[in-house]
């Protein structure tokens, strides 16, 4: 059942958001150089690699420089990607993810390998469903960027603080999950950003 709710509402939203994808990418292009997606390695249900998609908000190459996104004015985010990054809207393709499988609309948001590999084995527990474009811990961690911007040291801050807590929160998802609690997770998701 789920995943016929994620096939409808993922094809459903990229033809609604199809012109508006259009307009986001040719203000991007225009922008800073590069293109308008980004592909980024990420690890799915059963621990299998895939790539997500994002419209791009950084500038080329930007990953090389560190895998965490430090502050809402990091030096790579581009002028554009100021805005996309925002109000969520890099996330959007994340729908092509969902309509070709290896994504939920609803789930844990999926990491980085460089993380998956220091999960415990109850945190490992989170790699038994698909990733989703929201979650309990997207909504809790709408500020993450920020927390992690006033850290002296960001990485240790996000490994230690920031991804056990997030863990903690898709773990209870996991366990109370179900298409009324997708539905309150998406709501809530909508009114953060609003907010």
């Amino acid at each position: 059942m789920k995943r016929i709710f994620d096939i409808v509402f993922s094809f459903t939203g990229l033809v609604i958001l199809s012109p508006f994808f259009i307009l986001i990418g040719f203000i991007i292009v225009m922008d800073s150089n590069g293109g308008v997606f980004y592909f980024q390695e990420r690890i799915g249900k059963n621990k299998q690699p895939f790539k997500l998609f994002k419209f791009r908000s950084m500038a080329t190459n930007a990953d090389k420089q560190g895998l965490l996104t430090v502050g809402g004015k990091d030096s790579r985010i581009t002028k554009v990607g100021y805005y996309i990054r925002k109000y969520k809207i890099d996330e959007l393709p994340q729908l092509i993810n969902v309509l070709i499988g290896n994504m939920s609309l609803v789930g844990p948001r999926p990491e980085v390998k460089k993380y998956t590999d220091l999960y415990n084995q109850e945190q490992l527990n989170v790699l038994s469903v698909k990733p989703g474009i929201t979650d309990y811990a997207s909504i809790e961690f709408s500020n993450e960027n920020e927390i992690l911007g006033k850290a002296t040291n960001p990485e240790m801050v996000y490994i230690n603080e920031i991804m056990p807590a997030k863990l903690n929160l898709n773990l209870k998802y996991i366990k109370d999950q179900s298409l009324l609690t997708d539905f309150k997770i998406i709501i809530k998701t909508i009114l953060k950003i609003l907010k």
